[in-house]
């Protein structure tokens, strides 16, 4: 089984899945669009991504504001869900993703990845921890 994470921007969304045991999460690609209302050919990549790695479950970053209460994201958040679970037919699970964006700057600065490449890779790493974050919790 093979779970696929991701991290839903306003005109990106960073995908990682996991390894096949379900341990360890891995970033595969960055889909960007020219709009943000424009999912049709994301969602057609994201299905092709789930036939190419037999994923069997879907982890959706959910961008609760910081006192816990939901806003616009998250409410974008939650009608990407119910269209992904009516596309694929997969379960999709809601997972707080508050500060994994600064979590993924902050790895890249200790990793020595200059300011200029860091907006190149903040999604999938963010979708990394949002997924890794959700495979440690199921442990």
């Amino acid at each position: 089984m093979r779970i696929m994470g991701l991290d839903y921007g306003s005109k990106t969304m960073g995908v990682a899945i996991s390894d096949p045991l379900c341990i360890t999460a891995q970033g595969i690609e960055i889909i960007r669009r020219e709009q943000e209302n424009k999912l049709r050919k994301t969602l057609a990549r994201i299905e092709a991504l789930i036939a190419e790695y037999g994923i069997e479950q879907i982890v959706l970053g959910y961008p609760k504001n910081m006192n816990n209460t939901i806003g616009e994201r998250a409410e974008k958040s939650e009608k990407l869900k119910e269209t992904l679970e009516r596309r694929t037919g997969l379960p999709v699970v809601l997972w707080d993703e508050r500060l994994t964006t600064e979590a993924a700057n902050q790895a890249m600065i200790e990793a020595g990845i200059r300011r200029e490449h860091r907006k190149e890779h903040v999604d999938k790493i963010a979708a990394v921890l949002i997924l890794q974050g959700y495979l440690d919790s199921r442990s």
